[in-house]
């Protein structure tokens, strides 16, 4: 993650708590804004790219899940937890180089599920993909 993430207080108690995981980790996702009505991230192409030279529509998915995800965390926090049940993604452009952005937005925050919205964009602002992710709140599992 980076040194300066703009967050709500229920984002940065949740981020003091854990990570955004493994996966994004390993793809080089950084947060950059979090909270449950917004979150951005981004995410180097390099690395991140299919035998065709281009990001890997995976890739984009894995952002806009992460980025949901942790947004819908922060709604769920502290007593809940979020876990995705639908994920879709339309690809209407690909990116060869540099570093990609997710914004997701909230389009429905309730008492038992969440919905947002990731618009993904190169570093021109052109719109990549749009990732679309439902999360169910549920009780927080004791440990």
């Amino acid at each position: 993650m980076t040194d300066e993430v703009k967050t709500s207080e229920a984002g940065a108690k949740l981020l003091a708590e854990r990570s955004v995981g493994e996966l994004a980790d390993k793809m080089g996702i950084k947060i950059v804004e979090l909270s449950a009505e917004r979150a951005v991230g981004t995410m180097p192409v390099s690395g991140n790219m299919q035998p065709f030279g281009v990001l890997h529509g995976g890739a984009h998915v894995v952002l806009g899940e992460s980025l949901g995800s942790m947004a819908a965390n922060v709604w769920a926090y502290p007593d809940r937890v979020a876990v995705g049940i639908e994920v879709n993604a339309s690809h209407s452009r690909s990116a060869t180089s540099g570093i990609v952005t997710g914004t997701c937005t909230a389009l429905n925050l309730g008492k038992s599920l969440t919905v947002h919205e990731i618009v993904i964009t190169d570093e021109q602002g052109r719109r990549l993909s749009t990732v679309r992710i439902t999360n169910y709140l549920r009780e927080k599992p004791s440990r």
